[in-house]
């Protein structure tokens, strides 16, 4: 959440920062104007709450006097009585407020970094680099070498959950795995990460902290009966392993990795990529999660983008990466790269990694500190990036590696991973 000295302090810079996101996340009746007339509410209550006790005070003293003297005081008494009256209507009204405020606050999103570019909507997204020579000739889609090959059952996962499941068969369910275990290796022998194995489930206050919940609610898988969700990403139990902690300074950067299953409801995507399996209910991914010091965040954005590009690379995999403009940045992000893979039967690059920085604004939520030697804790930096989501890195790979005769060449990372094999063919 945002910093509320710095809405006092900085109110027309934040508020100015927030309008690049478009004009209706500070406009009338948003949450960010709600904000505003709370705190200023809040301040007002505050200012006549402390006058009364002021009062209350005076008039104590002088019931202490009077009585001090055998006078009368009766009247001060009375007025003693409407004055603690008042205070305790105030103190209500003031606690009515201030939950009202918090309420706000969580649906304000993280002001964007000066360095995100300005833009309308993702046509404006920055190319930043490209990586590899992408393949121009015609290649069938993934839905169908995966029919073709015996691997992908569209059929199957329909009957057995609905629309957008798949069941993966021989060579693609091994594929799914190869990709899974070669992702973690590299991150955890190679770029150092703590590998971390976490539920597939968390509570109402781990969503909040990671700012899940109250803004993307319909998203979500909620368990019947149960205060627990499905994760959405493996972002919001490993970013929550921190959750209300104060880490001492010489323990950041804390940078972890883990594989998830994860689960969305897609309920703002109708009629996208409704074949094949780039937008799925359940899919796998393998995550990276730096808790760093706000210094940090920025450059710390690099070498996390760096980490999840090392994997495409190593698969041989065309990428390019783009820096979100000011309109297509999340909520929680104050900027956000993301990779996107080339897929040749589309003839275009598809999201596959989104890396983020989130400056303090998930520590201030999920209450994750740090302490520098001497100082006051603060709320710590947090990032994340996809490295990389599976089935789309499956389906990258099939594309990719597709050959004229039907089979498909695995990349040479991946074989020790597949028992040898180095292509797949129909069976």
């Amino acid at each position: 959440m945002i910093d509320r000295q710095a809405l006092r302090r900085d109110f027309e810079a934040m508020q100015a920062a927030l309008a690049r996101r478009g004009e209706a996340v500070v406009g009338d009746g948003s949450a960010w104007a709600r904000l505003r007339e709370l705190d200023d509410r809040q301040r007002q209550l505050k200012n006549e709450s402390e006058a009364l006790q002021a009062e209350r005070n005076r008039v104590s003293k002088l019931i202490g006097m009077k009585k001090g003297k055998g006078e009368d005081a009766s009247e001060e008494l009375h007025a003693m009585g409407e004055v603690s009256s008042r205070v305790k209507e105030l103190d209500a009204l003031t606690r009515e407020a201030e939950a009202l405020f918090a309420a706000a606050l969580l649906e304000v999103p993280n002001p964007l970094h000066e360095t995100v570019p300005d833009g309308a909507s993702e046509d404006d997204n920055v190319e930043i680099r490209r990586w590899g020579a992408p393949r121009t000739d015609e290649v069938p889609a993934h839905w169908d070498i995966g029919t073709d090959l015996g691997i992908l059952d569209f059929d199957a996962g329909a009957m057995l959950a609905g629309s957008r499941f798949t069941v993966m068969k021989g060579a693609a369910a091994r594929l799914e795995r190869a990709l899974m275990q070669f992702m973690l290796d590299l991150h955890a022998d190679k770029h150092g990460y703590e590998e971390v194995w976490v539920p597939a489930m968390a509570n109402r206050k781990t969503m909040t902290g990671t700012g899940q919940l109250p803004k993307f609610a319909e998203d979500l898988y909620k368990i019947e009966g149960e205060e627990l969700f499905l994760i959405p990403t493996a972002e919001v139990p490993v970013t929550n392993l921190y959750q209300d902690k104060i880490l001492d300074v010489a323990e950041l950067p804390k940078r972890h990795c883990a594989y998830t299953p994860c689960f969305r409801s897609e309920a703002g995507s109708a009629g996208r990529d409704v074949r094949g399996i780039i937008r799925q209910h359940q899919f796998d991914k393998v995550e990276l999660v730096h808790i760093t010091h706000p210094d940090r965040a920025l450059s710390d954005l690099e070498e996390l983008t760096a980490h999840a590009e090392a994997v495409l690379q190593a698969l041989e995999l065309p990428y390019r990466v783009v820096a979100l403009c000011a309109a297509d940045v999340g909520f929680s992000s104050q900027k956000t790269y993301d990779i996107e893979v080339w897929l040749p039967s589309q003839r275009c690059y598809r999201e596959i990694s989104s890396c983020s920085s989130f400056g303090q604004f998930q520590g201030r939520r999920a209450g994750i500190r740090f302490r520098e030697e001497g100082g006051k804790p603060q709320p710590a930096a947090t990032l994340n990036g996809s490295g990389l989501a599976i089935g789309r890195c499956l389906v990258a790979v099939l594309e990719n590696g597709w050959q004229s005769d039907g089979s498909v060449v695995i990349p040479a990372v991946l074989r020790p991973y597949m028992g040898g094999m180095e292509r797949i063919v129909a069976k």
